[in-house]
């Protein structure tokens, strides 16, 4: 049997999960006190503060570090790669430590995976979010010198979309999928026999608009908005990804809070809720024309597909495609055990980062 334990870094969390082969045994959100957060200059900075954070919740449960077959931590903002699980290399941790590429929390789970692994386990990042497979057309934007890049939910599409070919019996590489993210962020990625050879780059707001990202308004209104004086380059991104989307039109990025609101008659809810959904089935409309209309199936995923009427809406205008399933919530702790489990189990071999 073996052990794992998970690493999901969040802005104000750190989430754990530890596993006994494909069982989740323990499953813990350890919150960090905004102020203490404060005191960091930088993400990196973080990494002690959160790694004894971890120690002491081991140790409060009498857990052995050293009992762990592998130690998997959320992968970060690094240069474009291939899917799969990744062995820990010094190459990643420069670039993670330099910011090379991006500042986010999650970049701190693969030092946090090598900090915790004892004397026997393996230090593992799974699928993150910078996974680049788009098709060569793809890539083209209409402006010489600016390319369509791939950022996205890409732990959680991958793992949906291999646990519904599971399901149906068949290989993750036999079918064409398209899947939706729906969280904080939009992700919509069609997947082709294994690959996603084309997706919105959910990070910098790209696609269908989110409850904090304003998606792909008019460039003529970002030009505008842009030159107005009232922004610096940062708080004109922060505009856009953070304050976007329902955040811009309501002052909450909770879903649910708009729909109480569309229920309770707000016309303005019911519609800027609802054409968020409208987005998002014209955009797995587009990736179905990316697949030439061969798709196999059609999921939806993220926080949001707990709301049933929200998939109802989506459902409404995409189910003429193919079937349509839902799996709602994330289950990032889950995917990144099992990215690790098939190394251990000799499913794949783990790759090099370099």
């Amino acid at each position: 049997m073996a052990k794992i334990f998970t690493i999901n870094p969040g802005s104000t969390s750190t989430k754990i999960g530890i596993f006994e082969d494909d069982k989740l045994v323990i499953e813990q959100s350890l919150a960090h006190n905004p102020e203490e957060l404060a005191k960091y200059s930088s993400v990196w900075e973080q990494i002690d503060f959160r790694k004894n954070i971890l120690l002491k919740f081991l140790e409060d449960n009498n857990i052995n570090i050293d009992d762990f077959d592998a130690v998997v931590g959320r992968g970060g903002l690094m240069k474009p790669i291939v899917s799969g699980t990744y062995e820990v290399s010094e190459a990643m941790l420069d670039d993670f430590t330099s910011a090379k590429y991006g500042e986010h929390a999650s970049n701190l789970g693969a030092k946090l995976a090598l900090e915790l692994k004892g004397k026997k386990a393996r230090a593992f990042i799974v699928d993150p979010v910078v996974v680049d497979e788009l098709a060569p057309i793809a890539r083209v934007s209409g402006q010489e010198g600016t390319e369509r890049i791939s950022i996205f939910h890409a732990l959680n599409q991958k793992a949906v979309a291999k646990r519904f070919a599971s399901e149906v019996g068949k290989g993750y590489t036999e079918l064409n999928l398209i899947v939706a993210h729906m969280g904080g962020g939009v992700s919509i990625g069609a997947h082709k026999k294994g690959m996603v050879v084309d997706v919105n780059n959910a990070l910098d707001g790209d696609g269908p608009f989110s409850p904090e990202r304003a998606g792909g308004i008019p460039v003529r209104d970002v030009i505008r908005i842009a030159y107005s004086g009232e922004f610096t380059e940062a708080q004109l991104r922060k505009h856009f990804v953070g304050k976007g989307g329902l955040m811009s039109y309501f002052g909450t990025q909770d879903a649910r809070e708009v729909s109480k609101m569309a229920h309770e008659g707000d016309e303005k809810a019911q519609i800027v809720y609802e054409a968020m959904a409208y987005q998002i089935a014209k955009e797995i409309g587009a990736c179905a024309s990316v697949l030439e209309g061969k798709v196999d199936a059609i999921l939806l995923t993220g926080g949001i597909a707990h709301d049933k009427e929200f998939v109802g809406w989506i459902t409404k205008r995409i189910e003429w495609i193919a079937p349509v399933h839902t799996y709602p919530g994330e289950d990032e702790l889950e995917a990144l055990a099992q990215g690790g489990l098939r190394v251990l189990r000799g499913e794949e071999e783990a790759k090099t980062y370099a």
